[in-house]
Parts: structure tokens; C-alpha cells; sequence
């Protein structure tokens, strides 16, 4: 694409990408200044230029100008970005159906059901935490929603793959900075709001206005999901101009599930829409699952898609790794691994842990809290874990440059009458949870999931993954090591 056919009066310059981070130019690159939180993309045009960008697109004043580079200079470089990026790739969401996730919870789970689902009658793609990806093609995660330049990029390969449909996930963090501004969503699906984010957002109010913009920006022609138990949900859809349907179990609901049955290995609920009932089973386990595939069937019927056939694609919806993935190897005891990291994620698990664990049982937890985020949440952590569980095991969980000791002992402070421990080695809890299970207790491994990282002082460091590790440590300990005789199995 020529320079001159994205903005009036440039020259015929030819330019083959765009890039907001000097480090990923390449040659024919249109490099954008962003003013970012830590970084000002105007500091980095000289090292911009030197890695092959023709024309740089500024708002400020620029310390370092080239002859040979053509310099453009606009009252908000964010929306110039979006106004390119669009232009750039073709608008390839105009000619997809986007589905878009928000809110605290559920997004990732919702975003693969849909996929999963979708996939059975046409061609499906997701973006999110998981990572990318469409037919054969996964790409490794970046940001639960990437910048604007990857997204269009990434809708632009699945159309060229034949792939007419994308899930996504999208965060208040990712509406705020306006990664989102230039996508032409169709239908938009809100989970709930609870605690998260607010070192960032600052209040809980400023945490919702983040959610709501991405209701704001849907016209009359799409649509909105809403969750109708959540008491956000009314702020959320207020002045909305799509066509919002609600789904939930409490409250009534166009989607409405009814006579819920929770069990250790599966789902069944009676599915109440528009007069007409349908029978659930699912292998996705607790409540808070069957509020995510209500909001999944919502929206997938609301794009078109027969009810009847989609109700038979549920048992298609595959397991996401570390997502409420039961870990089962044999033992005699529960193992469930989870990436719940807020308040609310933690307190459905552990309200899950309580209907599938005989009462003379023991529910063990083992977690910690991200170093350099949201601090406030820590001793709710400690609060709830007090509350349902019998046993305690703190632990790393991407610490940073925090020291883990530290960060278990803030969680520790709303600990009031269960035991707890400190076990920093996260692998080494992992285990000494496996060491004190009985039969029929239940572990829970909450925060980490399947990620094969732990951020530490100095960036990602291997781990395992919860999954793994808990694996590794039945084989190779709880079997090979005599424990279960040790507890008269």
C-alpha cells in the first residue's frame, strides 16, 4: 500500500507494515508514536528508522528527523493508529461475524465454547489468553487482547484460511487503550463484574465504564448478551442501541437455566428459552460453567444458528487446559487446576469444592498472588480460602520482583482459623498438598493453570504447569512412594 492512499497529500511512498514498538519494524515500515504508560513512542523514531521504518506518524514534537522519512503529524496517534490498521488489512471484521467477551470472569471459557460450537457449522477462530487460533494454526498468547496492528492482522489470515468467524477476548485494559476502537464487532457478551484490575483502573466504577465501552460501541443492526444475575449488568447495556437478551439462573432470563444438577464429572440443567425447554448435559463442571455456556448458546443462536443444533454440539465443547480441568491419574482424591485469579473465580471454585467433597473430607488449596498487581485482593485471597477450605498451602504465583514470602504473608492475614503453611517452590506445594490428601478429599491448584511460565525478577522463568506438575507428582511420588498404603487404600 502506498502512503498516499492512508493519509491526503503524502507521498507515493510504499509501505509493507506497521508497528507501534521501534523494535518490530521492518523495512517499508509505517512506525506509530504511541504515548503508552511506561514508554512514549516519540523517544524511539531514531531506532524506528534504523530498523526500517519509511514514515513515521507522530502527535508531539520529534527530537530526531530524517530527510529520507516521511513525518505525519495528527492530533491523536491511537486513533490514526486504528484508522490505519483497518484501512491497512482491509477491514477483514466487516466481512467476519466477531464475537466479542468481556467482563471478569469467563471470558476465555466463553470465547472457546463459542469456537468449539461455532466450529461445527462453519469455520471459527478465537483471540484471547489462550493465544490464537483458527483450522490448524495456534499462535502462543500475547496479551488477553492483543494491539489493534496484531488483531487486524490476525482476522486478515483467517479470512485469507477461509475462516468467517472469531471469538475474542476483550479487557478493560484493551478498551481502555483503545486496541478495540477500529473492529466492527456483531455481538458482544458480558460476564460479570467483580474485583480485578483496580491497580490499574483505580475504582471500581472507572473498571466498569471500561467493560461498558465495549456495549458502546455496538449499533442497532448487533447485538448484546448480558448476564441478568450480575447487578452490573443494567449499568453495562444503559443506553446500548444493539438488541440485548439477557441469560442467567436466578433472575429471569431470555436464556434461563433451571434445575441445575451438579455432579463430580458432569452438568445437567433444563435449558427454558422462549417458551420452549431443552435438556443440558455437559462434562463442564460447577455453576459458574453453566453461566458461561448460557452465554455461548445466547449468542451463538442470536447470530443465526438453530437451537436443536446446537444444544447437540455441546458435548463437542472441548476441555481447556487449566481451566476447572480435573487432573486424573488414577488417585483416589479430587485434583482440580484452575487460572482463577480474582476473588469472585476463587470463591465459584471453592463453592464447587464444597458440593463434591464429602462433608468428613478435606478441601486443600494451594495458591499465592501475582507480585506487582492488585495487592488489595491478597487478603480477600486469605478470607475466602478461610472460609471453605480445610487446608491452606501459599505459594509462588508470578511473583516478580516481589519476594514470595512477602506476598503469602499479606494473603495470610485473612486467614483467622484454618492451617496454612508457606511453601514458596510452587512444585514442591504442589506436592506437599498430593502428600496430605486422602481419599476423597479434594485439591485445589488455583492461579497458574496450564501456563508453562512463572514471571520472576527477571521475566518468564519454565514451570511446568499446574496441570503437569500435578501429574508428574502423583506418578512419580504418590504411587511410586508408597503413600497409598500409607493412607489404607
Amino acid at each position: 500500500m502506498l502512503l498516499s492512499q492512508i493519509f491526503e497529500n503524502a507521498g507515493d511512498i510504499q509501505i509493507d507494515g506497521l508497528a507501534v514498538n521501534s523494535n518490530e519494524c521492518l523495512q517499508n515500515s509505517l512506525f506509530f508514536c504511541i504515548k503508552g504508560i511506561v514508554h512514549d513512542g516519540h523517544r524511539f523514531v531514531g531506532s524506528a528508522i534504523r530498523k526500517g521504518a519509511v514514515a513515521v506518524v507522530h502527535s508531539s514534537e520529534l527530537a530526531y528527523y530524517n530527510d529520507n522519512v516521511s513525518y505525519i503529524k495528527v492530533g491523536d496517534t491511537l486513533k490514526a493508529l486504528n484508522y490505519v490498521a483497518d484501512l491497512f488489512f482491509d477491514s477483514p471484521s466487516k466481512k467476519m461475524n466477531i464475537y466479542a467477551v468481556t467482563g471478569t470472569n469467563g471470558k476465555s471459557s466463553i470465547s472457546k465454547m463459542i469456537k468449539d460450537i461455532v466450529s461445527n457449522f462453519d469455520s471459527c477462530g478465537y483471540i484471547g489468553t489462550i493465544g490464537v487460533e483458527y483450522n490448524d494454526t495456534k499462535i502462543e498468547p500475547t496479551l488477553t487482547t492483543p494491539e489493534i496492528i496484531s488483531i487486524h492482522s490476525h482476522f486478515n489470515d483467517m479470512l485469507n484460511n477461509g475462516v468467517k468467524n472469531c471469538s475474542m477476548e476483550v479487557s478493560s485494559i484493551g478498551v481502555d487503550q483503545h486496541r478495540i476502537d477500529s473492529i466492527d464487532f456483531d455481538v458482544a457478551i458480558f460476564t460479570n463484574l467483580t474485583h480485578d484490575h483496580l491497580d490499574y483502573h483505580g475504582t471500581i466504577e472507572n473498571y466498569l465504564a471500561a467493560k461498558k465501552g465495549l456495549f458502546d460501541m455496538l449499533s442497532k443492526d448487533k447485538i448484546g448478551i448480558y448476564n441478568a444475575d450480575d447487578e452490573s449488568s443494567s449499568k453495562i447495556v444503559f443506553d446500548c442501541k444493539a438488541n440485548c437478551y439477557s441469560y442467567g439462573i436466578i433472575n429471569d432470563a431470555n436464556y434461563q437455566a433451571k434445575d441445575i444438577k451438579i455432579m463430580p464429572n458432569k452438568t445437567t440443567f433444563t435449558l427454558r428459552v422462549e417458551g420452549n425447554d431443552y435438556f443440558v448435559v455437559t462434562d463442564l463442571l460447577a455453576t459458574f460453567n453453566v453461566y458461561n455456556l448460557l452465554a455461548s448458546i445466547a449468542a451463538i443462536h442470536k447470530s443465526g444458528y438453530d437451537m436443536n443444533d446446537i444444544i447437540n454440539s455441546i458435548s463437542c465443547i472441548k476441555q481447556i487446559d487449566g481451566r476447572m480441568e480435573k487432573i486424573e491419574v488414577g488417585q483416589p482424591f479430587n485434583v482440580i487446576v484452575d487460572f482463577a485469579h480474582t476473588p469472585d473465580g476463587f470463591s465459584k471454585i471453592f463453592d464447587f469444592a464444597t458440593k463434591i467433597t464429602p462433608v468428613k473430607n478435606r478441601i486443600i488449596a494451594v495458591f499465592g498472588s501475582a507480585g506487582k498487581r492488585d495487592s488489595k485482593k491478597r487478603i480477600i485471597f486469605g478470607q475466602l480460602a478461610d472460609k471453605y477450605c480445610d487446608m491452606i498451602i501459599l505459594t509462588e504465583d508470578d511473583p516478580r520482583n516481589e519476594v514470595v514470602f512477602d506476598i503469602a504473608s499479606e494473603i495470610a492475614k485473612g486467614i483467622k482459623k484454618t492451617n496454612y503453611i508457606i511453601i514458596e517452590s510452587r512444585y514442591d506445594a504442589i506436592r506437599q498438598a498430593v502428600e496430605m490428601a486422602n481419599v476423597n478429599d479434594t485439591i485445589l491448584l488455583l492461579g497458574k493453570g496450564d501456563e508453562n511460565f512463572i514471571y520472576g525478577e527477571f521475566g518468564k522463568e519454565p514451570y511446568m504447569g499446574d496441570d503437569k506438575v500435578a501429574e508428574d507428582v502423583i506418578n512419580n511420588y504418590y504411587f511410586y512412594k508408597g503413600l497409598s498404603e500409607d493412607n489404607n487404600i
